[in-house]
């Protein structure tokens, strides 16, 4: 994981991130951090970066120029840094098609407040650059040039971002695999499952005549962790009752959905993977939003309950996407949003613990941005190139070459389900869907993940393909409407 931040006080970050667990981190390769000078790109001789705001007004803003040639170069190194790696990226290029596409957070109070979920979101990134502002901020033509996210700490002024910065790559490293000694203990601490930490304690056994609580003496696990449980979700209610709201909401639904597990896989699999906000579940039904590919998904026992769930979506949003497990549901988003692009699928899941078992031996491979053009003109069930690109961006894409030439592919889709999957004609019936589902079945067990696809009906050769690598077919339909 490689940070960087632009500042105009590189000290101040590169020495506050040095120490502790974070100094190990960096020293052991887990993550890397530049700090650069803004200063230093400036074309002012004596080092200026900022001047008066036009139009008048207190303090002086930050100037245009060296904050963009700063970022600028900054790329610049990401990209020759990725083709020394041996991914070089021209297809991953920003709108001049000169640089890589790289998030750029703007560190401010009017940005998106910053949580754990984001702290997780970002993790999955390569490289981060953090942009400080400083003075009255920074003007604007160039944040509308090179910002991606705005994001904020708190409802509160800081003297600049350098602060803010360093509070988040402190909660995005934690998520970063190796920078933490226990792998476990990012998944345990507050805010980790919608809840706070239970209460911790250590030797001695009593102190100030307050005892530890006998049952994390007594050496029952099983005892403890259901105390430990008990104590977060008591905690939780009593100091953040907004928190336990919604971790209430997440247990209702996986309730609800649970009650036919094969056919509400998909979104279970969105809880579970922590990508999922729960809008809403009663005992009737469940409305989410899955953050990754912006779906709303819903199922609902009845057509009352549908209504009020779909009642939840807001409807001035452009782009709507929906998952929907009922074909009355289907029809009311017809009514509700005039959306008439249905596409009607079969739930397909890997409930084993082990990957099965492959006849066909081939060489399975990351896909890398130059093969995007090749994917999306061989792959007609997503029109969209931004989006295999996306997907090949975040390692989510496999391919198969043959004679030097990209034969078959795979990936897993934003929300989590296997797909994606083409054989190119002169490929097919020697076994390379078999090889590469059954490659990605492996790699999302290998994460604790239960592996899941959709399949278009009346595509009978999937059907077969799942069948045979031990798939369980759900017994109702589900329909995407775009």
């Amino acid at each position: 994981m490689h940070f960087h931040v632009l500042t105009l006080f590189p000290e101040m970050v590169s020495q506050g991130l040095s120490e502790s667990i974070l100094g190990r981190a960096a020293k052991k390769g887990c993550i890397e951090l530049e700090a650069v000078n803004i200063r230093d790109y400036t074309e002012n001789k004596h080092k200026k970066v900022d001047d008066y705001p036009y139009g008048g007004g207190a303090g002086m803003l930050m100037q245009a120029q060296p904050v963009y040639d700063a970022c600028a170069a900054v790329k610049e190194r990401i990209a020759m840094r990725r083709a020394e790696e041996g991914t070089p990226i021209p297809d991953a290029a920003d709108e001049k098609g000169e640089l890589p596409r790289v998030r750029v957070i703007y560190v401010t109070p009017q940005g998106e407040v910053f949580t754990q979920q984001m702290a997780e979101e970002l993790a999955r990134e390569e490289d981060l650059i953090f942009l400080c502002g400083h003075y009255e901020g920074i003007d604007e033509r160039v944040l509308e040039e090179v910002v991606t996210d705005y994001v904020s700490i708190g409802d509160y002024v800081l003297t600049g971002g350098e602060l803010p910065a360093m509070v988040m790559i402190d909660a995005v490293s934690r998520m970063v695999p190796g920078v933490l000694k226990n792998e476990e203990s990012a998944e345990t601490e507050s805010f980790q499952g919608g809840l706070l930490e239970y209460p911790q304690y250590t030797r001695p056994e009593v102190w100030h005549d307050r005892p530890v609580p006998p049952v994390l003496l007594s050496g029952d696990h099983s005892k403890v962790e259901k105390w430990r449980l008990e104590q977060s979700e008591e905690r939780t209610r009593q100091r953040r009752p907004e928190l336990y709201e919604a971790y209430s909401r997440t247990d209702r639904a996986v309730s609800y959905l649970s009650k036919d597990r094969l056919s509400h896989m998909d979104m279970l699999e969105v809880i579970r993977r922590g990508q999922a906000d729960v809008i809403r579940a009663e005992e009737s039904g469940v409305l989410l939003h899955d953050r990754p590919s912006g779906a709303w998904m819903l199922s609902a026992s009845d057509e009352d309950m549908g209504e009020r769930l779909l009642s939840e979506i807001p409807r001035e949003e452009k782009e709507l996407l929906f998952l929907v497990h009922q074909a009355f549901l289907r029809d009311s988003i017809a009514r509700r949003f005039h959306r008439n692009l249905v596409n009607e699928c079969i739930q397909a899941v890997y409930t084993r613990k082990r990957p099965p078992a492959c006849a066909a031996d081939f060489m399975v491979r990351p896909l890398v941005p130059q093969n995007v053009d090749a994917v999306y003109e061989s792959y007609h069930a997503v029109h969209s190139r931004t989006y295999l690109l996306e997907r090949i961006e975040a390692g989510e894409m496999f391919g198969i070459d043959e004679n030097g030439r990209l034969a078959a592919f795979a990936g897993t889709h934003a929300e989590g389900s296997m797909g994606m999957l083409e054989v190119l004609p002169d490929h097919r019936r020697r076994g390379m869907g078999e090889a590469l589902e059954a490659c990605l079945i492996a790699r999302q067990l290998e994460k604790g993940w239960v592996p899941f696809c959709q399949i278009f009906d009346g595509n009978e050769p999937s059907l077969r393909l799942q069948k045979k690598l031990g798939l369980k077919l759900a017994s109702g339909r589900l329909y995407w409407i775009s």
